[in-house]
């Protein structure tokens, strides 16, 4: 009986220190940065339905883990959940870490950036050329993606606010463009509960109309609400609006770089030489700092303006003046 209790003594010790020595083991497994540059960084891409060892197999393919007997007793232990994404691992990451992360879900967040003063159509190529967006959209017409966003009978033009927004890879394109499409109506609706009381305009979407002719005639922010003030009295006055960009829109992609007076006398939906008012939709896709100076034009007597060349411009308020403008800063610049 005393050598029996003798062997299950050391029996028991010899297990104790043998789990011992692979609790050592594995923690000195968990506790070991994965990458060991300290400017190396690594993406993961889990799939759905992928398991504890199949991130085992993919970490030791990329050369950042070793495959032991021990993460496989791990796993069969602990059995630690992870969710399928792209998961980025930094410099100084255990694996604990990045199991953290699959567990929480945290993956790798991607940006895409609509640029102000883009139109629909710029947008739509920009969101079709992102490899990491599952497309479901680019087939669609104008009326089905409206729909799809429930504004259907909608213009697109201009629905959309110009942002940087981050997506997950495998989302979708229509995904940003909900996302985008809420963000402009939510703005707008913010700037037309602040507009000045004198705008003679009688909607939200005649903001948006309004911002998008400020967005493509000026990128100076220090203008953009001396613009708006010009076409707002215009628009009281009953003159025409008489701005460049919605005559080039009209046009299309019959415009070649070279706006001619034919141009400007050739009658369209959007051609504010022949027609009075607003364009038939907005031209472009304006941010903040236009639908702002729509809601908020600057007080003054200007009722002209022409580019000076720098991206600036020169403001008049007789035709007398602003003549004068055009001849020393357009056609000094033509000879």
């Amino acid at each position: 009986m005393v050598e029996m209790a003798r062997r299950w003594v050391w029996a028991s010790l010899a297990m104790v220190v043998l789990a011992g020595l692979v609790y050592q083991a594995i923690s000195r497994q968990f506790s070991a940065p994965l990458l060991n540059h300290p400017e190396q960084t690594l993406v993961v891409h889990v799939s759905p339905g992928s398991h504890f060892q199949g991130l085992v197999r993919k970490l030791h393919t990329l050369s950042v883990l070793d495959r032991s007997i021990l993460w496989r007793l791990y796993g069969r232990l602990a059995q630690p959940q992870i969710q399928a994404g792209e998961y980025r691992v930094e410099p100084g990451q255990t694996l604990l870490d990045v199991l953290e992360h699959m567990r929480q879900g945290r993956v790798e967040l991607h940006p895409v950036t609509i640029v102000e003063g883009w139109t629909v159509s710029d947008l739509r190529r920009r969101l079709a050329a992102e490899p990491k967006l599952d497309q479901l959209t680019p087939d669609w017409s104008v009326d089905r993606l409206m729909a799809a966003l429930d504004c259907e009978g909608c213009a697109a033009e201009g629905q959309f606010l110009p942002e940087t927004y981050l997506f997950a890879r495998g989302d979708s394109d229509l995904s940003i463009l909900e996302r985008a499409h809420q963000a402009m109506q939510a703005t707008v609706l913010e700037m037309w509960s602040n507009r000045s009381d004198e705008l003679p305009i009688d909607s939200p979407k005649a903001l948006i109309n309004l911002a998008s002719l400020i967005e493509k005639e000026t990128s100076l922010d220090r203008e953009r609400a001396k613009i708006a003030g010009v076409f707002v009295r215009r628009l009281r006055l009953g003159m025409r609006l008489q701005t460049d960009p919605t005559v080039i829109y009209g046009l299309d992609e019959s415009y070649n770089g070279d706006l001619t007076r034919t141009h400007l006398r050739t009658d369209h939906p959007w051609n504010t030489y022949t027609r009075h008012g607003l364009p038939a939709t907005p031209i472009a896709l304006p941010g903040r700092a236009s639908l702002q100076a729509a809601s908020q034009p600057e007080l003054g007597e200007a009722l002209y303006f022409v580019a000076k060349g720098d991206g600036s411009h020169v403001f008049s308020e007789t035709l007398e003046a602003h003549n004068q403008a055009v001849n020393r800063y357009i056609l000094e610049r033509e000879q």
